[in-house]
Formats: structure tokens, sequence, C-alpha cells
């Protein structure tokens, strides 16, 4: 290449590489936090009042390329009033301590699960936890009642005591703390599942069809432990098998994949 051309390539500093680097990361992480939530669908439409704007001004249609263009002049107010709940969840994830005590505050409720499953299953008592990976849950949990407490073995059986207000619906486990309980979840439709299986088995099932969830169902009729993967589910387990998928499932940071212990199992 001829040196005269060379002045007019662009010079590419370190800083910019780490510049692009440090917002694909933001963008990456942000991604994530509103995956699987309504965030999404509000962003989507947002995406569709920003295309008309420029497709109205394009076919010369005055009045509704005002319009929007008005919206669009109070775009960053909007998005504050919208995604509020969205920046307080992310505000609230910067402030948290680092990654390796979230990860022992994980596996303390892992621990703290497993037990009261155990202790449900010898009482008979109905129960459905469902333990968030990369996935969002906040739409299931706008269906139930907020708790965030720390995830305790008496909370969970004391939620799921017969008669309870909370106890017909699924306790959700988000970043090592009960966040919600009497959640709705969707049913599975698959067809292959065994008519035997009820409600609370069907819905632990389902939420790990449309996310990468894990599931805790303990039957009321038979006090059998199941926990459900990608749709699969393994009944009649004991504590200590539960606590082993359970830990297999979050001891990788890649929560889209299954566990090998879990691939064995099933």
């Amino acid at each position: 290449m001829p040196e005269n051309l060379l002045q007019y390539l662009p010079v590419i500093r370190w800083q910019d590489i780490l510049d692009i680097l440090i917002v694909a990361f933001l963008i990456y992480r942000l991604i994530l936090l509103v995956r699987g939530t309504r965030a999404v669908q509000v962003a989507a439409g947002l995406g569709v009042v920003i295309i008309a704007y420029f497709v109205a001004r394009h076919l010369q249609l005055f009045t509704l390329h005002w319009l929007l263009g008005t919206v669009l002049n109070s775009i960053f107010i909007l998005i504050i009033i919208l995604f509020q709940d969205d920046i307080r969840r992310v505000l609230m994830q910067m402030g948290q301590t680092p990654f390796l005590k979230n990860r022992v505050k994980t596996f303390q409720a892992l621990e703290e699960i497993a037990k009261a499953a155990s202790i449900m299953s010898q009482n008979k008592t109905g129960a459905l936890i469902v333990l968030e990976r990369k996935v969002g849950l906040g739409d299931y949990m706008e269906s139930g009642t907020y708790i965030n407490a720390q995830v305790s073995s008496f909370l969970l059986c004391s939620i799921f005591e017969k008669g309870t207000p909370l106890h017909d619906g699924a306790v959700i486990i988000q970043d090592g703390r009960l966040a919600a309980a009497g959640c709705v979840l969707p049913l599975s439709t698959n067809p292959s599942i065994s008519k035997r299986l009820g409600t609370r088995h069907r819905a632990g099932i389902g939420i790990t069809e449309q996310t990468d969830a894990v599931s805790v169902i303990v039957s009321e009729e038979t006090g059998g432990i199941s926990v459900a993967i990608a749709g699969r589910i393994t009944r009649d387990i004991d504590s200590g098998t539960l606590r082993r998928i359970l830990h297999n499932a979050f001891a990788s940071n890649k929560g889209d994949q299954q566990s090998t212990f879990w691939k064995k199992l099933v």
C-alpha cells in the first residue's frame, strides 16, 4: 500500500478497543437482565415507534411525524418511567457483593432447599420451588407476592404448609434469595408426560420448557421428590440426589447447558 494512503487510515488506539469492549459487555449484561421479562416487549414497542417515525418522514406524513417526534423528544424520560424496575434491579446488582460471595449465598440456598424438600417429603406437603438461572423470571414473579427473604428450610416449609395463602403457587429463588411466592407458572403441554402427574408437576416442567430454570417438586399425594430441567423430569429421588443435581446445575456459569451429572441421570 502506498505510504501516502496510510495517512487516510484511521488510527486505532488501545483506548478505542477498550471502549468498544466495555460498551459491548454492558449491552450484553443488559440483555441478560431484561431477557425473559416484559422489558423486552416494551423495548420492541419503542423500536416500532422509532421505525414509524422515520417511515412517516420518508412518506411525508407530517402530522404523524410531528406526533411521533414529540414523543421521542422525551425518550429518556420515557425510558426511565417504563424501565424503572429494571434500572433499579441493575443498580442493585451493581452494588452487590463480589461474585464469590454470591456463589456462596446461592449454594447455601441450595442446601436449605434440599433440607426443606426432605422435610416436606416426609410430611407429604406439596411444594413447587423454581430456581432462576440465566433467563429472568420477573414476569412470573409479578403473578405472586414479593418476599425477598433469605432462603431457609423453615420459611419454605411454612409457605407450603396446607391452608396457608401461598401454598398453592410456586416459590421463585433468585440470586440465592427467596424472591416471591404464590407465583403462577405455565403448564407443560407435552403429550408424552405421564397422565398421573398433576398440575404442580406440569407447572414445574412447563417453566423449564420456556426458560433455563430448575424446578423442585414435592408430591402432595406420595411425598416423592422430583426435579425438572430443560423440560425433562426425574421423579422419586432422595434428598442427597437432589442436592447433587442442584449443585451441578449451578456449579457452572453456563446456565443454559445441562450438567454432566444431569445427563447421566436422564
